[in-house]
């Protein structure tokens, strides 16, 4: 069980030790578009494709970029093992959620699935969950990193260490091609959309953005609410504000929301989804449902990416 501590109250979590200590394995290339798509509908054809001498041929991408595609399919969940999962079938299939990551809702929903467990991004889970500085220069990650792996894989070297901080800070920071020129290293990651890391002040320093994004919708937050209820409630048929908002792996660490952008997305969805509730007993905020929440989180989506369907078909 991981602990620490915030605001002198212990946070402590069972999702740290499904986090596999795994680090470098991107071969220095963040995710870019259409990549995850690209690797389940190429694993869909051919679950032994990233192994075929002419997978470089088929993908359509240098051997390192094979390796980085399977990779990120892979920890975001997209496939599970090589082999595609519930998660790329709901969202990549021709008539699926989202098959061409069109909805920013979309990036929030991997973003959620990579840091969820089995986490396979060890320096990932580390920077949203356990460095709980708000503001912070890549130099300061990299040593509280470093700090990390000592105590969890010791052997892996600096190079990897500063490899993923690199590919993190390129992944979710908007980078400024304008200075550059354009180039196909250039391009902005997707992920950079969620603008959940800025530059502060200049190029060597970085915030975190912590309350409400104006593109992570309300379903969203609460499908992952539900779905950590699964995992650490113990059957049980609530949870507290507290825990969605500092438990280690928690909705309010990966997505930084506050306690206000979290009771007013539940808010909004209990309004249509009457199956949850925001509930105050003895002052203390609880997220109530009535049903096993990890079908509820599913449901959630369903009707969620449904609704979004029947708006563009309008």
């Amino acid at each position: 069980m991981t602990q620490i501590r915030q605001n002198n109250i212990a946070i402590t979590s069972p999702v740290s030790s499904t986090v596999n200590p795994v680090f470098a394995r991107h071969e220095t290339f963040h995710p870019r578009f259409g990549w995850l798509r690209k690797g389940f509908d190429a694993a869909t054809g051919d679950r032994g494709i990233f192994l075929r001498e002419d997978a470089t041929v088929r993908l359509g991408v240098g051997k390192n970029m094979v390796n980085a595609i399977r990779y990120w399919c892979n920890a975001f969940k997209v496939l599970t093992d090589d082999v595609p999962s519930d998660l790329g079938d709901r969202l990549y299939r021709d008539d699926g959620w989202d098959p061409f990551t069109e909805d920013p809702a979309t990036l929030w929903l991997l973003h959620w699935n990579l840091l969820k467990p089995p986490c396979h991004a060890t320096a990932w889970h580390f920077t949203f969950n356990v460095f709980r500085s708000l503001e912070f220069s890549q130099d300061e990650l990299f040593k509280a990193l470093c700090n990390h792996r000592d105590s969890v894989a010791h052997r892996i070297a600096e190079s990897s260490v500063k490899k993923d901080v690199s590919c993190i800070l390129r992944m979710y920071v908007e980078q400024e091609t304008h200075k550059t020129g354009v180039s196909e290293d250039s391009l902005d990651c997707p992920f950079s959309e969620l603008g959940i890391i800025h530059t502060a002040g200049d190029s060597r320093h970085y915030t975190f953005r912590v309350g409400s994004k104006r593109n992570l919708p309300a379903e969203i937050v609460v499908s992952a609410c539900l779905e950590y209820a699964s995992w650490v409630g113990r059957g049980q048929r609530t949870i507290g504000i507290s825990r969605l908002l500092y438990d280690i792996g928690s909705p309010g660490t990966i997505f930084k929301l506050t306690e206000t952008a979290v009771c007013d997305a539940i808010e909004k969805v209990q309004r249509k989804f009457k199956s949850i509730e925001l509930s105050d007993s003895a002052g203390l905020i609880q997220l109530s449902f009535n049903s096993d929440p990890e079908k509820l989180a599913e449901d959630l989506l369903n009707r969620y990416y449904q609704g979004r369907r029947g708006e563009t078909q309008q």
